[in-house]
């Protein structure tokens, strides 16, 4: 199944940004959110979810790599923009920051995380 994602609606101010991750009818099926703040030239992810289906907003700029089968494909997300991906399981993604600042990232997951066995394999993309 191809990536699936969408830019979002993003609300600016004088005081900064306000999206919204996700629409609130779907958090009832997430078991798992975290935010994810990165500095500079970070990459984050490099792995794909056994059986976890997960929905991230990304903050850009940034870069967001995806493995569709046999196929990389890179998705610019533009500076001042957030797009909604949505990562099925065994689909591989990546996320680099390409901001000189700190960079964000919210992302919801359908399987609790587990530290003593995540649902998260290794897929250097990035």
């Amino acid at each position: 199944m191809p990536v699936r994602y969408e830019k979002l609606n993003v609300i600016k101010d004088a005081r900064g940004i306000v999206f919204e991750p996700i629409p609130g009818n779907a958090l009832s099926e997430k078991r798992n959110a975290h935010v994810v703040i990165s500095g500079p030239g970070v990459v984050r992810g490099n792995h794909y979810h056994r059986k976890g289906e997960e929905t991230m907003a990304v903050m850009g700029p940034a870069l967001v790599r995806v493995r569709d089968h046999n196929d990389i494909r890179d998705i610019q997300v533009p500076d001042g923009e957030v797009y909604r991906f949505l990562f099925t399981p065994g689909q591989s993604h990546a996320i680099k920051n390409l901001s000189s600042g700190m960079n964000i990232l919210v992302a919801f997951n359908t399987v609790a995380h587990d530290r003593q066995a995540p649902d998260a394999e290794l897929d250097v993309l990035l």
